[in-house]
């Protein structure tokens, strides 16, 4: 049976054009459970992990904008508070969806701890997009009371604003073998969600919060290679990763050897905000000795699986056609 760690993408959560309700979001989820389930239904043993940009980023503004009332909360107290909010639709939707297919399966969420480095230069450049979008002016409105860095950003909408924040590189999952141990039991847990939440060690070995996100895709590697995945899964809102995106030289890219990929990631093909870091997260499993990493949109997992659409890289001794279109 293989084991397979699959990250849902932003676009599951919260469409880039809703509002973000409650209402909104569990439907979403939903029909990403649905395409979780068939693959529970093709014999995969599942751990989930998902994104959490727009969530953290309305739980910030919640704080600032409330902080008259009530005290502030740190962005990795948000952090927490995301996984528990995410975790909890998924965790509801995919036990009710499992129940409907007549699957017994226990589901759980765990708040997910991940170790950073204090020295990370990521700390200095801040670069992980969180909350809504933002027009020129609204971000040049919101600069005016300082303390916080914004990049361009491209959307259905043209050139927007989203807010950034430090994103250090995953070092480790602090609670990968309590994961890998329910796991091993048939549990499907959702775990590391949105990154996970960053954390430092002091000179006592103590660990505390760090004023950041982490790429969740890069720290969806770390869980595949704590739990021992066959297979990494990136779900996001492309049916597959292209080269020169975006004008008429683009070209989608099927089987791609390890090192193909390496060199087109050298060569500044893949975007480092959005692109990027899951094409360098499938490069680190497969470096780890992970089968396969694959990238796709949710609605072609299944397909993506079957080896009929999608990106799929390969360690180098499994050598062919390199892409196909």
């Amino acid at each position: 049976m293989k084991k397979i760690v699959i990250a849902l993408g932003g676009n599951a959560i919260k469409q880039w054009d809703q509002k973000g309700t409650a209402g909104e979001q569990y439907e979403n989820v939903k029909t990403s459970c649905a395409h979780i389930v068939r693959i529970v239904q093709r014999g995969y043993r599942v751990v989930i992990t998902h994104g959490n940009g727009p969530q953290v980023g309305s739980l910030l503004i919640q704080q600032e904008e409330g902080a008259h009332a009530v005290p502030a909360q740190p962005l990795s107290i948000c952090g927490a508070m995301s996984q528990g909010q995410i975790g909890f639709m998924i965790q509801q939707a995919l036990l009710n969806e499992l129940k409907d297919n007549r699957l017994s399966r226990d589901v759980v969420t765990l708040v997910t701890q991940v170790m950073v480095d204090r020295q990370d230069p990521g700390f200095q450049n801040p670069t992980k997009p969180i909350g809504p979008f933002y027009s020129k002016a609204q971000k040049e409105k919101m600069e005016k009371n300082g303390g916080m860095v914004f990049k361009a950003v491209r959307n259905q909408d043209g050139e927007r604003y989203r807010r950034v924040v430090a994103s250090p590189d995953p070092l480790r999952i602090l609670e990968g073998r309590m994961i890998k141990d329910l796991f091993d039991r048939g549990v499907i847990v959702i775990a590391s969600g949105g990154g996970g939440i960053p954390v430092i060690m002091d000179e006592q070995g103590h660990v505390s919060g760090a004023e950041a996100v982490i790429d969740k895709d890069l720290a969806g590697e770390k869980l595949a290679e704590a739990v021992g995945a066959d297979l990494f899964l990136i779900l996001t809102d492309v049916e597959k990763v292209y080269l020169h995106y975006g004008t008429k030289r683009q070209v989608g890219l099927g089987k791609v050897s390890l090192d193909k990929a390496q060199q087109y990631l050298k060569n500044n093909q893949f975007p480092p905000g959005s692109m990027g870091p899951k094409v360098e997260a499938c490069i680190r499993f497969i470096k780890y000795g992970g089968e396969k990493a694959i990238i796709t949109s949710l609605d072609r997992a299944v397909d993506a699986l079957d080896g009929k659409t999608g990106t799929h890289i390969l360690p180098d001794q499994k050598r062919g056609p390199t892409t196909w279109s």
